[in-house]
């Protein structure tokens, strides 16, 4: 079994699997390996459309095999500990890999458990989440049934993969209530442990009318630590000046919960973390700071920007750029600017595309005002990037 590789990817996710294949298309000669435990690859954007009941869960899904990029050497394992100064990741499985060069993007972990009661009553008693295959068809299934009440949608405090996530199914529930004429029997409520809505001013403006159309109650600065399943209550705690330590219970019929996330364990755990406990890069570069041959991209990395498939779309050829400058002994000139982008769907057929850097600086890529909500860039997460996700992005063949 061949245990030496010129590159290394930890993750067979979508930076893996994307950053990998563009780095064989750029030299097809490289002897690459890729970690990944999983056997089945998912599309997880369309998971907020499954929990709107517009898509079908099964067409996220596929086998992770069929996606590895030729030339590559799949290690079905997990990687567990990494000693940079020998080079070396060894996995739980009991084998040790070296490597000359090593992209570490193994994506978020979602600590479920980390909310007490949540794991118990996940998937029942009305409690559900868009984050897992599991459940998201569960959240359809119990707004399809819904009469009126209170209805919940929680953000944590942590960061997240895809910020807009935990609003998007909020604003789809609250369109398919408007719709059953449902809307005014019930009181959507947004709880987020955050400070605000949205980051960028030009795309809050919208959301915040967006917000006032479904007439939904926010609060702010709360953290979500408790959920009694059987009772349908949760337990809030504030976190802001004002309310630092008071404690909230509040009553629902329905609760959808976006699980706190953070660092994998093995990641926080190893030399290569700082001390938040992601991968430790330089924000433009992405080239570790202490280990030169080390790279990292995606949801695991250090980068200070939202964590999105858009944004590893665009750090993939910036990543891969520097990997083979640096393999080639030349100076890294290709800096990453921080780009990401969050399609946040409004309603059903509605959706408004939010593009923007490390600045908080709108990026927008179509050349019209993208803040407002539109039918054509609904049409874009719908039907188009599922298909451009399978059939290019992760192909490697439509980075930058």
């Amino acid at each position: 079994m061949n245990t030496h590789f010129e590159v290394l990817f930890i993750g067979g996710g979508n930076a893996g699997l994307s950053a990998s294949a563009h780095l064989l298309l750029q030299k097809p000669n490289l002897k690459v390996g890729i970690i990944e435990p999983s056997s089945k690859h998912y599309y997880q954007p369309a998971w907020t459309l499954v929990g709107g009941g517009v898509y079908d869960i099964k067409d996220t899904e596929r086998e992770e095999k069929d996606y590895i990029p030729k030339g590559a050497t799949w290690l079905q394992e997990y990687a567990q500990t990494f000693i940079p100064e020998k080079n070396s990741v060894t996995t739980k499985e009991g084998n040790t890999y070296t490597y000359d060069y090593l992209v570490v993007c193994p994506g978020i972990q979602l600590n479920w458990s980390a909310i007490k009661g949540l794991p118990e009553t996940l998937g029942k008693n009305g409690v559900t989440s868009n984050y897992s295959f599991k459940y998201a068809p569960y959240t359809f299934e119990i707004l399809k049934n819904f009469k009126g009440g209170n209805i919940l949608f929680h953000s944590p405090h942590t960061p997240v993969k895809c910020g807009g996530a935990p609003q998007k199914i909020m604003y789809l529930a609250a369109d398919y209530l408007r719709k059953h004429g449902l809307l005014e029997k019930s009181n959507v409520q947004f709880w987020s442990g955050g400070t605000k809505i949205f980051g960028v001013p030009k795309y809050e403006k919208t959301l915040l009318k967006v917000i006032a159309r479904y007439n939904i109650k926010t609060n702010f600065f709360q953290d979500l630590v408790e959920v009694d399943g059987p009772n349908k209550k949760a337990k809030f705690i504030g976190l802001g000046e004002h309310n630092k330590g008071v404690e909230t219970w509040v009553d629902f019929d329905i609760l959808h919960i976006t699980p706190p996330q953070g660092p994998p364990d093995f990641i926080k755990n190893s030399p290569l973390a700082n001390a938040a406990g992601w991968v430790d890069v330089d924000k433009g570069t992405l080239q570790h700071v202490r280990y030169p041959n080390v790279f990292s991209l995606g949801d695991a990395s250090s980068l200070p920007t939202s964590k999105t498939g858009a944004a590893i779309r665009k750090q993939t050829p910036t990543m891969v750029a520097n990997l083979l400058a640096v393999m080639d002994h030349k100076p890294l000139k290709k800096i990453y600017t921080g780009y990401t982008s969050c399609p946040i769907v409004t309603a059903y057929g509605k959706l408004m595309l939010a593009e923007f850097d490390y600045n908080n600086e709108p990026m927008e890529t179509f050349p019209f005002d993208q803040s407002k909500e539109r039918w054509s860039m609904y049409q874009l997460k719908r039907q188009v990037l599922p298909r451009l996700y399978w059939g290019a992005i992760i192909r490697g063949r439509m980075q930058g």
